[in-house]
């Protein structure tokens, strides 16, 4: 996948993951990674940027095999955001897609 496309995309996977349940930073990367090839990195520098745009929240939870986890957990502004970027996308893909098909047409 090219890795412009990704990037784009990233962003609002991630807030989307978040919606309808906290969860810890690896579970997002395997999450996530099962649709798309991603760098662990690149996942936490996101959430650190959510995190400091006040997105999201994090907590730690006591594991019983290893250190704690820190889980994210999606503020009203960050419900708010994800549903702007959600309706961004939509009518970005829209466009797109509309063109590839106008395009289509014409051959």
């Amino acid at each position: 996948m090219n890795p412009q496309l990704k990037k784009g995309a990233l962003e609002l996977c991630v807030l989307s993951q978040l919606t309808a349940e906290d969860k810890y930073g690896y579970e997002l990367t395997e999450t996530i990674s099962h649709e798309m090839s991603i760098a662990a990195g690149t996942l936490y520098m996101i959430l650190k940027r959510l995190k400091e745009a006040e997105y999201v929240e994090t907590y730690l939870i006591e594991s019983t095999s290893g250190p704690a986890r820190k889980y994210y957990h999606l503020t009203e502004k960050g419900r708010t955001y994800q549903q702007e970027k959600k309706e961004e996308w939509q009518t970005f893909t829209a466009m797109v897609n509309r063109l590839i098909q106008e395009g289509e047409k014409e051959l």
